[in-house]
């Protein structure tokens, strides 16, 4: 097996919502905002590579929205979905498996492209996974989420017959990867955890979108269940640090994993590290 990072870009979102009640005054010691109060965001994906299967988890944005909705989220950067597959030897359709940890604009936008006048899958020869409880979450969104689920990038999925679900009650993907799920971001959100090298790798989505949201209370406004998410990420934390292991970061612009320690003042950063480094 060979896990690769997927560059894709960087967009950017206001600091105050990635922050919740956390005063702009600490958050900006990790995270500088612009004139705009807008901070960077990576849109970084991982490429799982191993035996006949070639796996990615997420597909960040894609393209297919309009001129208006890309300027309120200011892509930006060298870096893309192609350009980061060809530079490992692979392209779209050598894809045969895409995991969607959940279905926010800019984790499934990727998944689908308009092709003329018609809206068909990236990845065509891919198996598409998602779950039963997140899929009829975000078909039938609540007003809170609403502008995150877009029926452009998620109906087609569908409609293409290559959609499956992963069931909550046997989370196995294959012998190397299983499902872990949290449900305060949105409902029934995907971690998948993977054993590689010997060490354990969590993928962490929207439950830790930063070296910088690290602390408990920590929470983005965009979670639905904020209490939750607490809860989830104190439970969570203390199981990575006994189980040392190592998380993938999809959001934070500068560090693609870390690792996470006891403190005096409750779980901290230990080390930030390139995935290939391990």
């Amino acid at each position: 097996m060979k896990l690769h990072s997927i560059d894709t870009g960087f967009f950017k979102l206001d600091g105050g919502a990635m922050f919740g009640v956390v005063p702009k005054s600490i958050w900006q010691k990790t995270n500088t905002a612009d004139d705009k109060n807008l901070c960077t965001w990576a849109t970084r994906l991982l490429l799982i590579e191993d035996s006949n299967r070639l796996t990615l988890v997420d597909t960040a944005l894609g393209d297919k929205q309009d001129d208006k909705f890309f300027s309120h989220y200011f892509l930006h950067g060298d870096d893309s979905l192609d350009k980061s597959l060809k530079k490992l030897g692979f392209q779209r359709d050598d894809i045969t498996d895409v995991i969607l940890t959940h279905l926010h604009f800019d984790h499934c936008g990727g998944a689908i492209i308009r092709e003329g006048d018609r809206l068909s899958p990236a990845f065509k020869n891919a198996h598409f996974w998602s779950n039963e409880k997140h899929w009829n979450w975000a078909t039938n969104p609540n007003p809170r989420e609403k502008a995150s689920f877009l029926k452009e990038n998620i109906l087609p999925i569908q409609e293409s017959g290559q959609l499956n679900f992963i069931a909550e009650e046997n989370p196995v993907f294959d012998k190397h990867i299983k499902m872990r799920f949290a449900n305060g971001h949105t409902e029934s959100m995907m971690l998948p955890q993977i054993t590689y090298k010997d060490k354990t790798i969590l993928y962490m989505a929207d439950l830790l979108p930063s070296v910088g949201h690290i602390p408990i209370a920590y929470v983005m406004s965009y979670d639905v269940r904020p209490l939750v998410t607490m809860q989830e990420r104190q439970d969570y934390w203390k199981e990575i640090v006994d189980g040392e292991y190592i998380l993938f970061l999809e959001h934070d612009p500068v560090y693609e994993c870390c690792t996470l320690q006891y403190t005096e003042k409750g779980i901290r950063l230990k080390d930030t590290f390139k995935l290939a480094d391990i």
